[in-house]
């Protein structure tokens, strides 16, 4: 095993379940030479309906089993558990770089013609003291206004894999048409889960007739984070000489394996090894 903190150790991405895929195509363009563990905390999601302390709590076991692995950083890629538990799992670990998703406000407040952002989450994000500070931080900075859309069970429903269901399509429709409603002209995915149902979002705004409305993913702004730590404390993988084997990719869920790797091969067309482990 690589100690961690070397550049040849991996990276661990962490998700409460099948969402982070979403961050971790964005780290795999962008750091094509990195070695990836992906951590789906599937058998305790949702997060979104927990309470902060049981969040707290699974981001802190999720974090000692990778270090475990010989991670050099970590990606907590939720959005509900960087709310939540970030500063926790910092604390715990002053050493790993740690990089979180925070919803994107501050992008879409720069995005928006009409002063008013739709924000598109969890429940528990939308209650979390540090999103809420960042929204009033924003908006007093900006003058945008936050219109925030709980999106309950959303999560529930991409997990089960097919994205083009009717129950998908209903809850997409209950959850935009609202902001589209109410002026927003920006809406932000604030869930790693929801850009995978991106295009079912697009399908409700030209339903509505909103085609030009603008959709933030802050994906690719965390790996673009990630790769400046690692550059910054010397941990970057250097590019594989000829011959040598390409990055590898390993993923853990605590939920059935049946769901995990369908997931990475439905959604990024990949298939790397998957264990169920408990933790």
């Amino acid at each position: 095993m690589i100690s961690a903190r070397t550049p040849g150790a991996p990276i661990g991405v962490y998700d409460s379940g099948v969402g982070g895929l979403s961050v971790l195509r964005h780290i795999r363009a962008q750091l094509p030479a990195e070695d990836l563990i992906y951590f789906a905390d599937s058998g305790h999601a949702p997060y979104g309906e927990k309470t902060e302390q049981y969040v707290v709590d699974r981001a802190l076991l999720v974090a000692a089993f990778l270090l475990e692995r010989g991670i050099k950083a970590l990606v907590v890629a939720c959005n509900t558990a960087t709310v939540a538990a970030i500063k926790a799992v910092r604390a715990r670990y002053p050493d790993l770089p740690v990089v979180g998703v925070e919803p994107g406000l501050k992008p879409a407040a720069a995005a928006t013609r009409s002063g008013k952002v739709g924000v598109l989450a969890t429940a528990r994000t939308l209650k979390g003291e540090k999103f809420l500070q960042l929204r009033e931080q924003i908006s007093a900075a900006t003058k945008a206004e936050f219109l925030l859309q709980p999106c309950i069970g959303l999560v529930d429903q991409i997990e089960l894999g097919d994205l083009e269901t009717p129950a998908i399509a209903a809850l997409l429709e209950q959850y935009v048409a609202p902001l589209l409603d109410q002026g927003a002209d920006t809406l932000v995915l604030g869930c790693t889960h929801y850009p995978f149902v991106q295009t079912g979002i697009e399908r409700v705004l030209r339903a509505h007739g909103h085609q030009d409305v603008t959709l933030i993913d802050t994906g690719d702004a965390v790996a673009r984070q990630l790769g400046r730590l690692l550059d910054g404390a010397g941990l970057l993988h250097p590019a594989p000489e000829a011959g040598q084997p390409s990055a590898s990719l390993h993923g853990y869920t605590t939920a059935d394996v049946g769901a995990l790797a369908p997931a990475f091969a439905n959604l990024l067309g990949l298939h790397p090894k998957v264990e169920k482990v408990v933790v």
